[in-house]
């Protein structure tokens, strides 16, 4: 009975001693086989290992891409205009034994990082102006900023894989006079469009008011042309029928004069009788004419 106990518990702790000899590293992770503190073999693959039990033990370490977030980091460009930058990393354990040495445990490995990040974010962006910050340039500034990020990180036994700037943002202090200031750049620009609309608007009247006082003069210049040959033809007709009967175009002149100066009511011509207007008043004798009768 107590040969079969001693087989037995002889068994159980040789089971222990071979379970505890295995270890399983999953592929989403790296491991370090430790003896008293030092690194005996590194098991980067995925599948079953086996160790000194007891003796030695398994550090695991994450092999995914890792995400940091920044948190908000206040920069100066060029031009004294501060900006808040929010960033973030993706990162992974590339070394994992340079890594235990350099950092020990993840937890600290974000905190040295993410002050990796802030001092390649503030040196890249320091050297640059807000306009290039805010433009298309920033797409270099983001590459530069992950190459300066990644010699650091190496260090750590760290690879970065990517580099994003989430914000970028005026401080809240600042936001109002940015404002201000953009408000009047607005007007000042919208001001100077309405001066050139007014100017342009200025050239389209006096090229009107020209072009109107060119089609006047031409209209006027063809109407006196049009009324001096009408005058001509006029005076022409006036001609021929005088050379025609000039005794009756007198006549005939007389009684539109006659008409004419009797048109209004209590006309009063005061005429010397003997004047050429009454040529055709008095009798035969005197203008070789047909002398009016009494009643007339």
């Amino acid at each position: 009975m107590n040969i079969r106990s001693i087989i037995i518990g002889v068994l159980v702790v040789i089971g222990v001693g071979l379970f505890s000899a295995i270890y399983i590293v999953d592929e989403r992770e790296k491991a370090l086989v430790l003896q008293f503190g030092q690194v005996k073999r590194v098991k980067e693959t995925p599948g079953i290992a086996f160790k000194v039990p007891l003796i030695q033990e398994v550090v695991r370490y994450e092999d995914r891409i890792l995400s940091l977030e920044t948190q908000s980091l206040e920069v100066t460009p060029l031009d004294d205009r501060r900006l808040v930058v929010d960033a973030f990393a993706r990162y992974r354990i590339a070394d994992v034994v340079q890594f235990r040495e350099a950092v020990g445990v993840e937890g600290s490995a974000e905190s040295r990082l993410r002050n990796v990040l802030n001092a390649a974010t503030r040196e890249v962006l320091g050297s640059v102006t807000s306009g290039a910050i805010l433009s298309t340039d920033r797409a270099v500034l983001i590459f530069n900023i992950t190459e300066r990020a990644k010699s650091e990180a190496s260090n750590l036994g760290l690879e970065i894989v990517d580099v994003r700037l989430k914000r970028t943002d005026l401080p809240a202090q600042n936001l109002e006079a940015t404002f201000a200031r953009m408000r009047a750049e607005r007007e000042r620009e919208a001001a100077d469009e309405i001066a050139r609309g007014e100017e342009a608007a200025q050239k389209v009247r006096a090229q009107a008011d020209r072009t109107q006082v060119e089609i006047v003069s031409e209209a006027q210049r063809d109407a006196e042309i049009v009324r001096g040959e009408a005058d001509a033809d006029r005076n022409r007709i006036y001609a021929e029928a005088f050379s025609q009967d000039q005794e009756f175009f007198e006549f005939y002149r007389s009684l539109n004069a006659y008409q004419k100066s009797m048109l209004q009511e209590n006309t009063t011509l005061l005429i010397d009788f003997d004047s050429e207007f009454f040529n055709y008043f008095k009798n035969s004798n005197s203008a070789g004419n047909t002398p009016p009768s009494s009643t007339q």
